[in-house]
């Protein structure tokens, strides 16, 4: 039983290795790529519209309001990070029922991965807010004290990130195996089942994560106005 597509590999010369993690995540990089090439190009901007079309903007319209609703007013803005990021996780759990595909974030290189670019997102989108010295200055609020936590936080987090994902879709693959060795071939189709759910689940719980920590990052912090008393 392999507890990682890591595991797999296709090709090796000397140091050099071509594992499953990488075949799989570049495989599923390419489904994505041509899948959104060939569903947006017949889009309409006029009033008659497909049942695909409306379809597709309805999904858009409900990420963009769970994006709202995390705190984040300009939710287009961060759609096409979020909704990558979300895309990317679910096709991952989804495409399991490919005979011979095992999801890349079954490995930790993948879900650190993804965790570093929400690393790197945290403070792009927060120095676009605030201003290079507006991001840095949150920092040492409310004190310069406060720095190395603040710095430790930020790397904690990341790490949870990854940890908590890789976890997840690790001990999901694990369960299902196990259950194919010791029971009949029935029970552990509905395993799979779930395990598609649990899926969905994880992709929805990091993308909210990753808009959690992006709104965390832009926040102004504006001085409370006193009420003047009434005349």
């Amino acid at each position: 039983m392999r507890l990682s597509p890591d595991e797999i590999i296709f090709w090796q010369h000397g140091f050099f290795k071509l594992n499953g993690t990488i075949v799989f995540t570049w495989g599923l990089m390419l489904l994505l790529t041509v899948g959104s090439l060939l569903i947006t190009r017949k889009l309409s901007t006029g009033l008659k519209r497909s049942r695909w079309q409306n379809f597709l903007e309805i999904v858009v319209t409900g990420i963009e309001q769970q994006i709202e609703d995390v705190g984040l007013p300009q939710a287009r803005k961060f759609l096409p990070f979020l909704g990558t990021l979300f895309l990317f996780v679910a096709s991952a759990a989804l495409c399991t029922v490919i005979p011979g595909y095992e999801p890349p974030t079954g490995s930790l290189s993948t879900t650190a991965a993804l965790a570093l670019c929400v690393l790197v997102a945290v403070p792009l989108f927060g120095i676009e807010d605030q201003g290079l010295g507006g991001y840095l200055k949150s920092y040492i609020e409310p004190t310069v004290i406060m720095l190395p936590f603040n710095i430790i936080s930020e790397i904690s987090r990341t790490l949870a990130l990854a940890v908590r994902l890789f976890g997840n879709m690790m001990s999901g693959s694990m369960i299902i195996a196990i259950l194919l060795t010791i029971t009949p071939f029935v029970f552990p189709i509905l395993m799979t089942l779930l395990g598609l759910l649990t899926g969905m689940v994880q992709a929805y719980i990091f993308s909210i994560l990753a808009a959690v920590y992006i709104a965390a990052a832009m926040r102004v912090r504006k001085p409370r106005i006193s009420a003047e008393p009434a005349p």
